[in-house]
């Protein structure tokens, strides 16, 4: 089912880009990057579903995210084809967008995801749950809800990142992820949908791994090659799961040289 998704627009320079952010993120976590590739595009910063100001769902389904995505690009830009920025899920988002409606899909950036189904998701198991085990109503101040997690969840950067989704509304403190879903079907947040296993993309793909992180494997290169065999594979040495935000200056080098190359094409 196609939602209408909540959607930040930053003008910049004439190519278009749409970025996507991960899991228990929003559509701002790319901010930095949108304002760094201004004078080379304008940027759509999407809130995905169950996140930020975007409506939730009762299943999580990355096609229907995928189409959800493409009716906010086409409403946004019907004049064209776009570049897709996707970090973790929202790169699966976006490998699926592209799969599905290639002509929407001008040039693909993948960062540190991988088009397979992952087994072991016990590092969000925990986060989710450490979340989920926050009792609201006695909540007084964000700084308390630092606090209340600074056992369970002791690096200060992803606490604060996390803390991000809690939300002071005028019944109290709110979460504006969809917690309790995404927790129930975290297999299916990290899986890969069986629809798209025919296709392939022909478009320029660049994919942004960080060196510290094992959800990109030499091991499904094939697997991202068969869907995608246009790739280009740029490893960022000293950066972990969360490439844009932990080596930003590299990052946004990295994906200005993508965009700069698409005007030479």
């Amino acid at each position: 089912m196609t939602q209408t998704l909540h959607t930040t627009s930053i003008p910049g320079g004439p190519q278009r880009v749409v970025f996507l952010h991960g899991l228990m993120g929003q559509g701002r976590n790319f901010g930095t990057a949108a304002k760094a590739v201004k004078d080379l595009a304008s940027s759509l910063l999407v809130d995905l579903p169950n996140h930020g100001a975007s409506p939730r769902t009762e299943e999580f389904d990355y096609v229907d995210m995928a189409r959800s995505t493409a009716a906010a690009v086409r409403e946004h830009w019907p004049e064209g084809p776009v570049t897709v920025v996707g970090h973790s899920m929202g790169g699966k988002v976006a490998m699926v967008l592209a799969l599905l409606e290639p002509e929407l899909v001008e040039r693909l950036v993948v960062v540190d995801i991988s088009p397979v189904s992952t087994d072991s998701h016990s590092e969000f198991e925990h986060l989710l749950d450490s979340l989920l085990g926050l009792d609201l109503e006695a909540l007084e101040s964000r700084s308390e809800a630092h606090e209340a997690l600074a056992e369970a969840i002791p690096w200060d950067t992803t606490r604060a990142f996390l803390l991000q989704n809690l939300d002071r509304t005028d019944d109290g403190w709110a979460w504006k992820a969809n917690l309790a879903m995404l927790r129930e079907q975290l297999p299916q947040v990290m899986g890969f949908p069986a629809e798209v296993e025919e296709l392939s993309y022909a478009g320029p793909v660049l994919w942004v791994a960080g060196g510290r992180s094992d959800y990109v494997q030499e091991e499904f290169r094939p697997v991202m090659e068969g869907y995608f065999p246009a790739t280009r594979l740029v490893t960022v040495k000293d950066a972990a799961h969360w490439v844009h935000s932990q080596q930003p200056e590299v990052f946004h080098s990295i994906l200005r040289r993508f965009l700069e190359a698409s005007t030479e094409d």
